[in-house]
């Protein structure tokens, strides 16, 4: 059996007009699958120079096998269990810019280049003062792409019309922004010239996104039945799930050289990609967290034994329907629609989520994906979501380290885990103090809980006395069906 490539696998020849700022699962088997429906659909015609941007990356095994590799794709789409393979060949450069750096900074006097696209982790927009030395390849995702952005205005002499289309990835609020700001900086901390920073704002086109699509990666456990179906050997399968989706903030220029939403794919310009991001936050991040300390205290260990469970499943069902739908500003048919597909991807058979992984730092997870629902509803409603505090509750008790007779492997902030461990050795089994000093934690939470209703403390403690004395089992039992 060959290996994939140009051999046995007839490449397009396409400008580049495309680069890609990362080459890990998350863009092969996202944006990369969707550049590569845009060409089959004649909405575009370009191939993608891809940039490592860390020392350690995967470009060279891209190019071994000339940037070709296989998405799979499995899930349930309108019910109906679904598997399909598809060859992506929009890779055409490889580029590792700390081994050669001039070939990187050679792309910004290409006349072809029109895109700039990224996913360096949320951790790659940020500030770095010590990125100063433009000589060599910056440590930064931002001072890679001012080096390139500099190249590109001093070749092309300060030309407006050489600007590029910059829609970055990353999990971010309003990456866009973020990315123009963190570039601003960057350049007047080195003292570049003001003519040339005017241009970086002005000419080039600033976007913010949002993404969405699980991507488990490497189909290690399944690679030889892949290969057996394909009938090559391809070491760069990604496996991702049926759905997704990309709201990108409206700008002119960058729909006018990537129309993304014209291949018939989930892809949005949206006025404001905001209400989106606090769907996709509130309802699939959300869920999860609420899921994972009731499953997991339950003996469950990935979400889809949690959502395929009558209890858990119903518990998951009733948080997001009945109290998170209710606190987003989307229409109605969009908001179930959207909700159901969620239920929809955690059913998927075809991926193993585990329950452990979402729960690192589940602490901050809370604040940033729980705690707006829980002050949305209170303010909209008047009243308590009781699934989201029944989660809560379940949080604390998952924080005492014990499922059963066995050990919780909690990862978080050390810091954070010391307090959790702290409080439950000071209030031991009372739980309505429990619940006060909890709720209180406002190096967790970055306010006083006790302050959003005058009954959380006590609802939140009745349910840690249910679930200690009952068993978590039992405890959600008759909550959900009580």
């Amino acid at each position: 059996m060959e290996t994939l490539s140009k051999k046995i696998h007839n490449k397009p020849q396409r400008p580049i007009k495309i680069m890609q700022f990362g080459e890990g699962n998350f863009l092969r088997a996202f944006v990369d699958w969707i550049i590569q429906n845009l060409n089959d659909n004649g909405a575009i015609n370009s191939s993608v120079a891809v940039v490592q941007p860390m020392p350690m990356g995967r470009v060279a095994d891209l190019a071994v096998q000339d940037g070709l590799y296989t998405v799979r794709l499995e899930g349930i789409d309108k019910g109906e269990k679904v598997k399909k393979s598809q060859i992506i060949d929009v890779l055409d450069d490889y580029i590792n810019p700390f081994t050669d750096y001039e070939h990187y900074l050679s792309y910004g006097e290409s006349e072809d280049l029109q895109i700039i696209i990224s996913n360096t982790t949320e951790a790659g927009i940020a500030f770095d003062p010590t990125d100063t030395d433009f000589s060599q390849c910056p440590k930064s995702f931002p001072g890679k792409l001012l080096a390139l952005l500099k190249r590109r205005y001093d070749h092309f002499k300060g030309d407006m019309s050489k600007g590029l289309a910059i829609i970055p990835c990353e999990l971010i609020d309003y990456n866009g922004e973020e990315l123009y700001k963190c570039l601003t900086k960057l350049a007047e901390n080195n003292g570049m010239d003001k003519a040339f920073i005017k241009w970086m704002q002005t000419a080039n086109h600033f976007t913010s996104t949002l993404v969405d699509r699980i991507v488990p990666g490497y189909p290690r456990n399944e690679i030889e039945a892949i290969r057996e179906e394909c009938g090559y050997i391809d070491n760069n399968v990604v496996k991702g799930e049926i759905f997704h989706l990309w709201v990108l903030k409206k700008e002119e220029y960058v729909q006018k050289v990537f129309p993304a939403d014209s291949a018939g794919l989930n892809v949005i310009f949206a006025d404001d990609i905001k209400p989106y991001k606090q769907r996709k936050v509130k309802i699939l991040n959300g869920s999860h967290t609420a899921m994972v300390p009731v499953a997991y205290l339950c003996g469950i260990d990935t979400v889809g034994e949690a959502v395929n469970n009558p209890t858990i499943g119903k518990f998951v069902h009733d948080f997001i329907f009945d109290e998170v739908n209710p606190t987003i500003d989307l229409p109605q048919d969009q908001m179930v629609a959207f909700a159901t597909s969620v239920i929809e991807r955690y059913r998927n058979p075809y991926i193993r989520h585990e329950l452990m992984s979402i729960a690192l730092n589940s602490t901050t997870k809370f604040r940033t994906r729980l705690l707006p629902t829980l002050e949305d509803y209170v303010r909209k409603e008047g009243k308590l979501p009781y699934h989201l505090v029944f989660a809560f509750a379940a949080l604390c008790l998952f924080h005492k380290g014990k499922r059963g007779c066995d050990d919780i492997a909690l990862k978080d902030d050390p810091a954070l885990l010391a307090h959790w461990k702290q409080m439950w050795e000071e209030c031991g089994s009372d739980y309505l103090k429990f619940a006060r000093e909890a709720l209180s934690w406002k190096e967790a939470w970055e306010m006083d809980m006790n302050t959003i209703h005058p009954d959380l403390a006590k609802t939140v403690a009745g349910y840690l006395k249910a679930m200690e004395q009952k068993g978590m089992r039992a405890a959600v039992e008759e909550f959900v069906n009580g």
